[in-house]
């Protein structure tokens, strides 16, 4: 799954073109790389994004489009 797209189905970004946006910008760094909207993410990746003056830290548990918003979360866990 593209990261644009993961960051949107996971909620941690609201739309998928803001997401490609950031990563367009150099926001988004995985595994300590900066990293384009087209990457492809894999379970286990630590995707750090740049938010303004603090930066949110997670890592990748599942890549599988949930089915419903309550279960978005259970993509990836908070480090």
């Amino acid at each position: 799954m593209r990261i644009d797209k993961f960051l949107k189905v996971s909620r941690l970004i609201k739309r998928r073109t803001v997401a490609n946006e950031v990563a367009d910008a150099g926001r988004i760094t995985v595994n300590g790389r900066p990293v384009k909207a087209s990457y492809a993410v894999k379970v286990g990746d630590e995707i750090e994004i740049a938010f303004g003056t603090n930066p949110v830290k997670v890592r990748v548990l599942s890549t599988d489009a949930p089915a419903g918003k309550d279960v978005a979360r259970e993509m990836y866990v908070v480090l």
